[in-house]
């Protein structure tokens, strides 16, 4: 009996040093993206990086566990879920990097996938809601009414990143409700997006607007690293295994550090220093997306 406890212990203690290091990744993530793009960088070479890291690591697990069962998902459903969270994903919240900085990515983003995945469980499944979950969704929208309308006020184009973050958060939203509604295995979905994302990369770097030419092989290999390696694979591994351990509500707790790390990190890395509000706002958000967390615990 005491080895059991011992053993879960261990276990306890791992998941919540997974949950820190997914949230030190994430916050690294949206900074690493905000610099690249203020140097030499473009959008869609930051999206293309990413698929091409994570495709290291996907593809050879593709071909392990064969194309036939991503038949099973269904082409069009994959498409379809690859369009929501493929490559214009990615390259949607580092267009909104170009104008806004990383803190508010990193705020936005969560908040309005945690609020738009209400409106749209709601409106999909017709979940119940619970008190708490009103009152937390309620504090989130004055969180993001106060951060992005209070960064619109001083800057036309910071307003424009942060409606591409919350569409963001959109396109996430309405992921996570065809997953559920599909019944879709992650780990099969997962590789289909990432097939489907790899395969017009080669256009893409043709078409779009690209800065690899003068970008240093340091600049493209610490991309490739930190989008595709960690936050492409390593993040959702870790997070994964945290809630494996503590269970999904718990591990869920973790999520709303994302735009505190990401603040800290970005002020020390880009010197960018949210106002007073928008440290307001942030707070407000992450209260928002704890409370019907905490109630569940």
């Amino acid at each position: 009996m005491h080895v059991g406890n011992g053993q879960e212990n261990q276990n306890t203690k791992r998941a919540l040093i997974a949950g820190v290091m997914m949230i030190i990744i994430t916050a690294i993530q949206f900074v690493a993206a905000r610099f690249s793009l203020q140097e030499h960088l473009t959008a869609a070479d930051i999206a293309s990086l990413r698929f091409a890291g994570a495709g290291v690591i996907f593809l050879p697990i593709i071909w392990r566990i064969g194309f036939g069962k991503l038949e099973t998902l269904g082409w069009q459903r994959a498409s379809a879920l690859a369009v929501l969270v493929g490559l214009p994903y990615p390259m949607i919240i580092n267009w909104g990097l170009t104008y806004a900085p990383a803190a508010h990515a990193a705020a936005l983003c969560p908040a309005s996938i945690v609020f738009f995945s209400f409106v749209l469980s709601r409106i999909v499944f017709e979940d119940a809601i619970s008190r708490m979950r009103i009152i937390g969704i309620a504090v989130i929208i004055v969180g993001l009414l106060l951060f992005v309308f209070h960064s619109g006020s001083e800057v036309g184009n910071t307003l424009f990143g942060d409606l591409l973050f919350t569409g963001s958060g959109i396109m996430f939203s309405g992921y996570a409700v065809l997953v559920r509604r599909w019944s879709v295995d992650p780990v099969i979905a997962t590789a289909a997006i990432v097939l489907l994302s790899c395969v017009p990369l080669p256009l893409l770097h043709i078409l779009a607007p690209s800065g690899l030419n003068t970008a240093s092989g340091a600049e493209i290999g610490a991309q490739i690293v930190i989008q595709g390696f960690l936050a492409g694979a390593a993040a959702m591994f870790l997070y994964t295994y945290a809630v494996r351990q503590l269970g999904p509500q718990k591990a869920s707790l973790f999520m709303p550090c994302v735009p505190i790390a990401t603040a800290l990190t970005g002020m020390i890395v880009l010197g960018e220093i949210p106002t007073p509000i928008q440290f307001i706002a942030i707070v407000i958000m992450t209260a928002g997306m704890i409370l019907p967390v905490l109630r569940k615990s």
